[in-house]
């Protein structure tokens, strides 16, 4: 089972070294994506939060899919400022030269799931990582 975990890893790290997940235009697409597939799937993430924590169709959407999908829309609309790089003050011993900030994605992130709010608590840092141009593993809760 090891070998199995260690592929997906490798595999993840492979997939940031390619670059495919730097560009804004596939970062922006991978939220719409996964807003699309949360929306598509609302009435089987209800059933499943009622039936594993009792949790009504009222507090689902308002605290788990309805917050998700306003951080998703919130990511949307300001990721492309985001990640513009800034001028920075160069210090003297740098003169004449230039200094930027330029906002570097960390590479293969893991995600590990709460047992209380299951599917917010992995659907935030999930659109962080992919706002972030990383790649993500996601383990829910054993719970």
């Amino acid at each position: 089972m090891e070998k199995q975990y260690q592929l997906l890893v490798d595999n993840q790290k492979k997939n940031f070294k390619t670059g495919a997940t730097r560009p804004l235009s596939f970062r922006l697409e991978s939220l719409h994506k996964l807003k699309q597939a949360i929306l598509n799937h609302e009435d089987q993430i209800s059933k499943a939060l009622y039936e594993d924590l009792g949790k009504s169709q009222a507090e689902v959407i308002s605290t788990e899919i309805g917050f998700s999908l306003n951080e998703i829309n919130h990511v949307i609309k300001k990721l492309h400022r985001w990640i513009k790089r800034k001028k920075n003050k160069t210090n003297l011993f740098n003169l004449p030269g230039k200094s930027f900030i330029i906002h570097e994605p960390y590479g293969t992130t893991l995600i590990i799931g709460p047992w209380n709010y299951p599917f917010q608590l992995v659907m935030s840092p999930l659109v962080g990582a992919i706002a972030g141009g990383n790649t993500a593993l996601v383990k829910p809760s054993e719970i």
